[in-house]
């Protein structure tokens, strides 16, 4: 079976806006074919480009040369060097200077911005072949790579689409804050566009101005694709902001507070996805008026033992989730904190979840997390808390702390900092968390 590259069957549709400059279906296709004749004779290619529009043409140009796109969490030299022990053929497609590369690397080229010529037709692509490697980091720093099929991707931004409602003939213009090659960016900003006759920004806004400029601009309707750190920024900058038609949130829980907020000062749904880069996308809720997560049609989640496991539906193989789930008996389910998570303090149980919720609640806390180091078998493990709260004290924050939770879990030590180091998506990696804990240790000698 073969499936469509796009969705789109009008070629003077758009499919991304770039500049403020709409791009056809046209002229998108013809960008793909030019940049597929241009593809070096590796059979895998490792997409780099932050512009979105230059990061889907490369995507579908290397499906369309029946090639393979390796997408990591990360683009370090380390990671780059991992990855070519992985596909030692792999080749970077970048925005930079390829010398400067540690890879064998093309530039994106240039392409014409005049609209073609010529009869419209939708590629069709093979629907096992094997589109992308998605990788995760692994226990161990190395890249664990998650093997996608184009037919798998195709169900489940179908399924996404399906989800949140999307109406063909009323087709959305997304804007995301989130990079295209993090799993949740490429499904819910470059496919989701793709495969269900949207359009995307090619743009991806960080700061809370340039977010609302993208939306005001935006061809109605409008979708924002962001995670909670985004949404906070955005709402704790006092500005005005423009309408959207819906919210979408993932990467990380989102507080019921925060969607409650965001939708009045939206005046949309805001819809918080659920699913890792094992599985792709899994489950949707609105948290500001449920808690239950409602699974993608045919998606099975089945808890054996401790674990509980997704399958069916889009999912390739079987997946061992990181949460605790409970399920209800109308087939949804409740997450109830990550096994990672799971904190034993002298006896007593938490989980860094429920924590961070807390510290994040109390008036005059901007951003903050807590941290429990590795046990080293040198002294008894003490949690770490790290806070940006520039109008508080100390005391004043721990007496807050104190009657939120039990003294065992109050941190030892409660760091002050200007700011997390929260990667593109929102989230705060152990390995920088181990670095603030490093340096403040440091520093006390």
């Amino acid at each position: 079976m073969h499936l469509p590259l796009i969705a789109h069957t009008d070629p003077h549709a758009v499919v991304a806006w770039r500049h403020g400059a709409a791009i056809s279906a046209r002229r998108f296709l013809a960008d793909v074919r030019t940049l597929a004749a241009m593809l070096p004779p590796a059979g895998h290619i490792l997409n780099a480009c932050s512009d979105r529009y230059r990061f889907a043409v490369g995507f579908c140009a290397t499906l369309l040369a029946g090639k393979t796109s390796l997408l990591p969490s990360t683009y370090t030299a380390d990671t780059l060097r991992q990855l070519a022990d992985f596909a030692p053929d792999c080749h970077l497609l970048c925005e930079d200077d390829p010398a400067t590369q540690v890879l064998p690397a093309m530039r994106f080229p240039a392409l014409d911005d005049a609209e073609p010529d010529g009869a419209f037709e939708v590629p069709r692509i093979a629907a096992d072949h094997v589109a992308a490697w998605v990788f995760t980091s692994g226990s161990t720093g190395t890249p664990v790579p998650h093997r996608k099929r184009w037919g798998a991707l195709v169900a489940n931004v179908r399924a996404e689409a399906a989800a949140l409602g999307f109406d063909p003939a009323h087709p959305a213009t997304l804007v995301g804050t989130v990079p295209p090659q993090h799993m949740y960016g490429f499904e819910s900003t470059v496919l989701l566009a793709l495969l269900n006759g949207a359009a995307f920004d090619a743009g991806r806004p960080f700061y809370p101005a340039d977010i609302a400029a993208a939306l005001a601009r935006a061809r109605p309707p409008a979708v924002l694709v962001s995670t909670p750190f985004h949404l906070a920024k955005v709402l704790d900058a006092g500005i005005a902001l423009p309408p959207a038609a819906l919210l979408l949130s993932a990467t990380a829980p989102l507080p019921d507070a925060l969607a409650r907020r965001a939708e009045a000062a939206f005046g949309a749904a805001l819809l918080e996805i659920y699913g890792s880069t094992e599985t792709g996308q899994v489950a949707t809720r609105r948290p500001a008026c449920d808690e239950a997560w409602t699974p993608f049609p045919g998606v099975r989640l089945e808890t054996r033992e401790t674990r509980t496991w997704a399958g069916g539906g889009h999912i390739e193989e079987e997946v061992a989730l990181s949460d605790l789930i409970e399920h209800l008996a109308d087939g949804r389910f409740l997450l109830r904190g990550r096994h990672a998570d799971l904190v034993n303090i002298a006896g007593k149980r938490t989980s860094l979840g429920w924590l961070n919720q807390q510290l994040l609640g109390i008036p005059g806390v901007v951003d903050g997390s807590f941290y429990l180091p590795d046990d080293d078998g040198s002294a008894i493990v003490r949690l770490a808390a790290f806070v940006v709260a520039p109008g508080l004290t100390e005391a004043a924050l721990r007496s807050a702390l104190r009657a939120r939770m039990d003294a065992a879990f109050l941190p030892r030590p409660l760091l002050f900092v200007d700011s997390l180091p929260r990667n593109a998506t929102g989230k705060l990696p152990r390995a920088a968390c181990a670095a603030l804990l490093a340096a403040h240790r440091h520093g006390e000698r």
